[in-house]
């Protein structure tokens, strides 16, 4: 059994999910880094210090899921964090009404599908934990009180697929930490505010002035919550202080 806390951070290779690596590395954690590209996610690893393993993980592919659980149960025999981070944006550059039901479909593979997935196959796991901490990486994007406001900065990107499937995403950050409350399992959401990132490298609008440091801060502290801390709040961009609108 491995003796620190244990993590994955899917979507680990680069950006914020990189540093969120780095964070919790530093802290003494055993982390494995998930990545779709075997090279790159060995490469990304290979970069930073602490216990970081690179374990192959697609999160659209539910075979690439199973055998990434059956690799860190084999490893250390249970997981203490998992942090879904990868996501993506489908629909840059496209107007609203132009956007076809394959883009939001391709999102939702990834934000949604995705995420299903992976708290389904790494449950047992995470049951296996004193403290299980489950977080997902969401957006303000995705907050339906802000997107209310039809005029308002967020509403007006147009971004159906990732708004849509961030909501859906708050949802199921919800009903899961309803559901998991039972076995001890936390289930958070946080809002890593405007980062440049290869997430929105194709956006025509400012990209946000935040380091990845600045991203990871909410996620990190998430995912090192103590036994008695928080479960089903969406918290962030700055601090665990700050409270996002669902």
């Amino acid at each position: 059994m491995n003796q620190n806390e244990v993590a994955l951070v899917t979507g680990g290779n680069k950006g914020i999910g990189h540093e969120i690596v780095r964070q919790l590395a530093s802290r003494g954690f055993t982390v494995y880094l998930g990545a779709r590209n075997a090279s790159l996610g060995t490469a990304a690893a290979a970069e930073l210090s602490g216990d970081v393993r690179f374990v192959q993980l697609d999160v659209t592919d539910v075979d690439s899921v199973a055998a990434a659980a059956k690799q860190i149960e084999a490893d250390s025999g249970r997981l203490d964090v998992l942090m879904n981070n990868a996501g993506i944006v489908a629909e840059w550059g496209t107007a609203v009404a132009d956007i076809t039901a394959e883009q939001v479909r391709t999102a939702y593979d990834v934000n949604v599908f995705g995420v299903v997935s992976t708290i389904n196959a790494f449950v047992p796991l995470l049951r296996r934990s004193p403290n299980a901490r489950i977080v997902n990486l969401s957006s303000g994007l995705g907050s339906v009180n802000l997107l209310s406001e039809l005029d308002g900065r967020l509403a007006t990107q147009g971004l159906l697929a990732y708004s849509s499937s961030k909501a859906a995403l708050n949802a199921l950050t919800l009903v899961y930490a309803s559901a998991l409350r039972a076995d001890g399992i936390k289930v958070n959401a946080a809002t890593p505010g405007l980062v440049p990132t290869d997430l929105n490298t194709q956006a025509s609008v400012p990209r946000g002035t935040r380091t990845v440091a600045d991203g990871a801060a909410v996620p990190v502290a998430l995912a090192t919550l103590p036994a008695d801390g928080p479960t089903g709040v969406f918290r962030g961009p700055g601090s665990l202080d700050d409270v996002a609108p669902w």
